[in-house]
């Protein structure tokens, strides 16, 4: 009973890791400023890439910046969390119906 019960528990470890990777292929991106400030995070909430127009780099606008900068990154780690949280969710409903409850 226990051996069977570890099994499954070993099996839904490593669907959850196979998630988690699949995660990281996912790529998420948010905006802010009409598209002058641009990021791409992946489904585990690591950013991958920053692009600001050359427009905003001056220092008169660069609390205008920062700004768009906080607004971009959190669109697009909010769209990220949700991924993450509906992959886990599918993990989750899989690794119950797996352990029989």
């Amino acid at each position: 009973m226990f051996g069977d019960l570890f099994g499954k528990l070993q099996e839904a470890q490593q669907k959850m890791q196979e998630g988690k990777q699949k995660l990281n292929d996912v790529i998420i991106d948010g905006e802010a400023g009409n598209g002058a400030v641009k990021v791409s995070v992946t489904g585990n909430r690591e950013i991958k890439t920053i692009l600001i127009d050359n427009q905003l780099m001056t220092a008169d606008r660069k609390e205008e910046l920062e700004d768009l900068l906080v607004t971009a990154l959190n669109r697009a780690l909010k769209s990220a969390e949700q991924a993450f949280e509906e992959e886990m969710k599918g993990l989750a409903g899989g690794m119950l119906g797996g352990l029989g409850m």
